[in-house]
């Protein structure tokens, strides 16, 4: 079997690769799950930031060394911690691509079938992975832009038996997302018993669910109780029964594929090819069965935040490079143009959905002092304007403002803030422990944007610690508010408010 020392690795190539995808999918610093991962960064690069409720980033930021490494970036190069993210960006968005091509040279001995695979994958890695809550590459930075080409390098690694290799992306994988990990080692299990079981590759293998040891702690067997059972249910991707027949098609249809690639002897390709075919088989199903079983009772409901759906981004993923090989294998011979012709309309359709989903920011948010996203622009103000202890009060349901365009308040203003509802809650459905802090704290401030000046007196009274606020709307009499542009405020709340 040729190993990938062998292989000519196309540097440029996929330099320039990486700069079409990002063309494409869009940069946006502090959207999304950025909310959680980088006010961790942030403090751990400056320990004064962040007074007040930082449970709510820290409990992820505890598990993985994505803040520290980014924090010893921006120390070591002296770059600000916004272009430490950007630069980290384009480095995991490289990285990923470099690793399907690795993966793609694993699988298919056919020069056209791998160029195909790389360019039709670079222009839909922003698509979702059916209804797992994931992209398969996010447009900004968290854990899973470094744990996506990790697991894809262990995973092309595996194919080509370099297994210390595996290793080391596995561990370095474990030490930035503990989670994403576990579905790597399961699948690794997968080809590793498969291997073992030669030459009878086409007979069923047993698998062993593994990475139960790993699973953390307060798991229990009972019913979810409120408040937390309100942030499980708001993850209604993390119940089967809540998805529709789109999202199982998404689901089952690879696997189907995937199948019909395992029995055929399909031209272009390697020995990797049906390995990793087969092996994705029982990796779904095992996983399928496992989130059947964790939704069929409400004893069960603890579990469900172990996501086993959460392979489907792992498989949708080597799905789409698998496909898209094949079709370049059989429709681009003797037709050299096939590749763009399919490109093209992959391309922009995934722009023209990344313009939607961002319509009120630029498609590269390079890092600036300005933005032409007014509720960018209110945090950046308070980041340049506020004392670093400042801890705000902003309305709990403030993320899914059609201007905000999923902005999170912590993660560009640098300052603390009372829970919010979305992003929050997300975390709070990960770690119950939290469940009884963020309720009255997102409740407090649902509807803000209409308080009046008792109301904030009310709140202020409630959490003495909160000195700011931001307002969308008009500000009521009483409030000073040293900044009121594009229909923002922000404001102070004065000690008189507590008497």
């Amino acid at each position: 079997m040729k190993q990938l020392s062998k292989e000519r690795f196309p540097l440029f190539e996929i330099l320039g690769l990486t700069a079409i995808a990002l063309l494409i999918g869009g940069y946006h610093s502090g959207v999304e799950d950025a909310e959680i991962y980088v006010p961790a960064a942030r403090k751990f690069l400056d320990p004064n930031l962040y007074p007040y409720a930082t449970e709510f980033f820290l409990s992820h930021g505890h598990l993985s060394l994505f803040g520290p490494i980014l924090a010893l970036t921006a120390k070591i190069t002296h770059l600000s911690m916004d272009w430490t993210l950007f630069a980290w960006y384009v480095a995991t968005l490289f990285g990923t691509l470099a690793s399907c091509w690795l993966f793609v040279v694993a699988c298919f001995s056919s020069s056209r079938a791998r160029w195909t695979a790389t360019l039709m994958t670079t222009a839909v890695l922003t698509m979702p992975a059916t209804n797992t809550g994931l992209l398969l590459i996010d447009p900004y930075l968290t854990a899973r832009s470094f744990s996506t080409p990790l697991t894809l390098f262990a995973l092309a690694s595996l194919v080509e038996a370099r297994y210390a290799r595996v290793a080391v992306a596995m561990m370095i994988t474990a030490l930035i997302h503990p989670q994403m990990v576990v579905y790597v080692a399961f699948l690794t299990g997968v080809i590793w018993t498969t291997r073992r079981a030669r030459p009878v590759l086409r007979e069923p293998v047993a698998v062993p669910v593994s990475g139960i040891a790993l699973m953390p702690s307060g798991f229990h067997f009972s019913p979810a109780q409120e408040p937390y059972r309100e942030a499980l249910f708001s993850r209604d991707y993390f119940f089967l029964y809540n998805w529709t027949w789109y999202h199982w098609l998404g689901m089952l249809a690879p696997l189907a594929i995937l199948a019909w690639f395992w029995k055929s002897d399909l031209r272009g390709t390697r020995p990797g090819f049906r390995l990793v075919s087969f092996a994705l088989i029982p990796f779904g199903l095992i996983s399928i069965a496992t989130a059947f079983l964790l939704c069929s009772s409400q004893d069960f409901e603890m579990f469900v935040r172990l996501q086993p759906l959460r392979s489907f981004h792992l498989i949708t993923l080597v799905f789409v490079l698998l496909l898209t090989g094949v079709a370049g294998e059989y429709l681009a011979k003797d037709r050299r143009w096939v590749p763009a012709m399919l490109f093209m309309p992959l391309a922009i359709g995934m722009f023209i959905v990344a313009r939607a989903t961002y319509p009120n920011s630029p498609q590269i948010e390079f890092p600036s002092e300005t933005s032409r996203n007014p509720w960018v622009n209110t945090l950046l103000w308070i980041r340049h304007n506020t004392p670093t202890n400042a801890v705000f009060a902003v309305d709990s349901r403030y993320f899914k403002e059609d201007v905000v365009d999923v902005h999170g308040f912590r993660a560009t203003s640098e300052r603390s803030a009372l829970a919010d509802y979305y992003k929050d809650g997300g975390v709070v459905s990960l770690f119950p422990d939290l469940a009884e802090e963020w309720k009255p704290m997102s409740d407090a401030t649902y509807g803000l944007n209409g308080f009046s000046l008792a109301r904030f007196r009310s709140l202020r009274r409630r959490y003495p610690e909160v000195n700011w606020t931001v307002i969308h709307g008009t500000a009521p009499l009483g409030l000073s508010c040293p900044y009121q542009k594009d229909a923002y405020s922000v404001c102070r709340m004065p000690d008189e408010l507590v008497n």
